[in-house]
């Protein structure tokens, strides 16, 4: 059994959870520890029962809540040297024993779940996605994307499931009350993925044996949950694989969503 659930997700706040019959780990925890703690209880999870929280970089939207959670219920975080560097607020709460240094491109386990760090372009340290296996079965976290590269084509082929970003509408984005400057950060080669980008790449990983694929990290100025599951429809359907079995939803900003199995 392998299985997940966005406990948030979007430019406000991103949180996820991987289970199986043994193991629980959250990939980040960027909203409040009583957030997180209030996701959990809603699916009947005992927030103590968490083995470990797996970070992906540093900014708050991905790390708000770490360092209280971590330090109330005495958690391992895993997270790599440089991303822990450049979050000291966070670093000084988390006791010395439960800081597990990882290092991109190679595994570690977590109980009955080995784990594969691989590097993304954002702007941040050392951000990183996340391949999870369990027994034959993979799936791929990847958000915070400035850009679709081979590395990360690579890593999520293969996957029975993925959460991959689809941040922004770039006309609903030039449209949006940003500043320039953030919206340049945005759709910059190190900045987020648009919805079309997020299509495409699912519909090359249709080829690989993809079954599902939820939309993360949505941007609450610049993309509507409805705008990025038609746009990404319509990018497989134009490259003629939407008859494929496959199953696309859209995680949710501030609530669960439905349980994955995969």
């Amino acid at each position: 059994m392998l299985k997940f659930c966005s406990l948030y997700s979007g430019s406000s706040g991103n949180s996820l959870l991987v289970k199986t019959e043994n193991t629980n780990i959250l990939i980040d925890a960027g909203v409040s520890s009583k957030k997180i703690e209030t996701a959990l209880n809603n699916i009947e999870i005992n927030p103590e029962e968490i083995d470990g929280i797996l970070i992906t970089h540093e900014h708050t939207d991905h790390v708000q809540g770490l360092g209280t959670f971590a330090k109330k219920y005495n958690l391992p975080v895993y997270v790599n040297q440089k991303t822990l560097d450049a979050m000291p607020s966070q670093k000084e709460k988390i006791s010395e024993k439960n800081i597990h240094i990882i290092k991109i491109e190679e595994k570690f386990e977590i109980n009955d779940l080995r784990i594969k760090p691989f590097s993304i372009p954002h702007d941040a340290a050392n951000p990183c996605g996340f391949n999870i296996f369990k027994d034959n079965k993979k799936i791929s976290i990847a958000t915070d994307i400035g850009h679709i590269t081979n590395g990360i084509i690579k890593n999520l082929e293969d996957s029975s499931f993925v959460l991959l970003e689809a941040n922004y509408d770039p006309d609903v984005l030039m449209y949006s009350r940003y500043p320039y400057t953030l919206k340049a950060r945005i759709a910059g080669p190190t900045g987020h993925l648009s919805n079309e980008s997020a299509g495409k790449a699912i519909s090359h990983l249709l080829n690989s044996g993809l079954k599902e694929a939820m939309l993360g990290h949505l941007s609450k100025e610049s993309n509507f949950p409805e705008l990025a599951y038609k746009t990404v429809v319509e990018t497989l359907m134009s490259s003629k694989h939407y008859d494929n079995p496959f199953s696309l939803s859209v995680a949710k900003r501030d609530e669960q969503s439905q349980i994955v199995t995969i």
